[in-house]
């Protein structure tokens, strides 16, 4: 039970979990699978699981914000054929590591999520890619879904319905390119993960050609805790148009990094003290919604709700949530190369702006960092970042132009003096 300004919030996702409690039977015990339960005894219809989900203000999770609701509604209704759906837990996004504790901790949300979700959009096949550099999850998910198939949750004619489902594990190779639904898509068929070229949009045809819906881990977790209270409920929790509960991975200069479910639209100076302040030094700068967000300095963070138009209102975006917290020891050079040598390694290379401009901002930026940069490298890099962002398949070149361009617009002096004066003592 967590108390912001005297509101007392019981988590949703992560309630009572202690890494012992995962199994079936301690799911039930939580009341899981009630509501599955509920969906095939009465024969709630699609129409109105979706309709709940519209008004509840469920937005993806995974980064992207669209609507769930919405994105559930392009499912075809009447295509010929297998349909798809996917739960994407390729989480590999710096400084995001909520999907995993769900995997970890809490695995029959998300099954129950995805039987919920594919009863909604009649699908009778679902899969759930897991990143490829984490094992332990994968294993722990393999394992549920042999408790929930041997229970009678997974298979044909459920529970006596007409409603089947199969799922599966799949095991992905660990490229942060994979977590792009289409390039995801790809490295199921057994292909290189390269982010394809839309229209067709999975909803048209996706796996193997055939209509496909793909939703993040803690998009689908949440589906039985919204269907369990009602939509509007779930929607009241947060603020406007940011629905519900948001885990918040909080790391870098703070007190007691992890992850924090908060509602929606808690201001960042709440979900900071939560994780007990900053560690180190006075607070610098946050970097909000993962790596690929641009930066905000401290002291309009420490003004800024967390939700999507507040933070976009603050210049940045809430992404995947994962909250990186610098102190006034950091330099904000170092703190970019670190970024912009994540992006330069992860580029596909199947775009030119992406494979070719994240290698010339890596060298810039090492040039500033080992004091080697000249007063013509500032724009340079703008110019660079400029002709990355908007011109790339996916949007792995946004997510490392963005970051770039908001380093120089905030922190400009400490490249300048870089570039004047060399390395500063909190390089390293």
């Amino acid at each position: 039970m967590t108390c912001l300004h005297g509101r007392h919030i019981k988590p949703l996702l992560l309630a009572g979990l202690n890494g012992d409690n995962w199994r079936l039977a301690d799911y039930v015990s939580r009341g899981g699978y009630e509501v599955f339960h509920r969906v095939l005894k009465e024969g709630i219809s699609p129409d109105t699981i979706i309709a709940e989900i519209t008004a509840s203000s469920l937005r993806g999770r995974g980064g992207a914000a669209f609507p769930t609701g919405v994105k559930w509604g392009f499912m075809p209704k009447g295509a010929v054929g297998r349909k798809y759906l996917i739960c994407n837990a390729d989480e590999s996004e710096p400084g995001t590591f909520k999907d995993k504790d769900i995997l970890r901790y809490n695995p029959h949300s998300i099954i129950e999520g995805m039987l919920i979700a594919a009863y909604a959009m009649g699908i009778d096949a679902g899969y759930c890619y897991v990143h490829g550099e984490i094992w332990a999850e994968y294993e722990r998910f393999e394992e549920a879904i042999r408790e929930a198939r041997e229970a009678g949750l997974i298979g044909k004619n459920l529970m006596g319905s007409e409603f089947s489902f199969e799922l599966h594990a799949f095991h992905g190779f660990g490229a942060y390119v994979c977590g792009e639904e289409t390039a995801l898509l790809e490295s199921m068929e057994g292909k290189r993960g390269y982010p394809r070229y839309r229209p067709p949009f999975p909803a048209e045809k996706g796996l193997y050609g055939q209509p496909t819906t793909i939703n993040n881990v803690e998009t689908l977790a949440s589906v039985p805790f919204i269907l369990r209270m009602g939509g509007k409920a779930y929607a009241a929790l947060g603020k406007g148009m940011s629905g519900g509960t948001k885990i918040f991975s909080v790391s870098g200069d703070v007190e007691q990094p992890g992850n924090y479910e908060v509602p929606m639209g808690t201001s960042f100076a709440d979900l900071l003290a939560l994780a007990g302040g900053v560690r180190g030094g006075e607070l610098k700068a946050v970097i909000p919604g993962g790596a690929s967000s641009p930066v905000v300095p401290g002291h309009i963070m420490m003004q800024t709700a967390m939700d999507y138009e507040a933070v976009a209102q603050a210049g940045s975006m809430l992404g995947s949530g994962g909250v990186i917290v610098l102190n006034e020891t950091r330099c904000m050079v170092a703190a970019l190369l670190k970024l912009a040598a994540f992006f330069h390694a992860e580029s596909c290379g199947q775009c030119t702006p992406c494979r070719e401009g994240t290698g010339w901002m890596y060298r810039i930026i090492q040039g500033i960092r080992a004091g080697k940069g000249r007063p013509e490298d500032m724009a340079l890099l703008d110019t660079v970042a400029g002709n990355i962002q908007g011109r790339t398949i996916c949007a792995l070149g946004d997510a490392a132009a963005m970051p770039v361009r908001s380093f120089l617009k905030h922190f400009r002096e400490e490249f300048e003096r870089h570039i004047q004066s060399g390395p500063c003592p909190a390089c390293g």
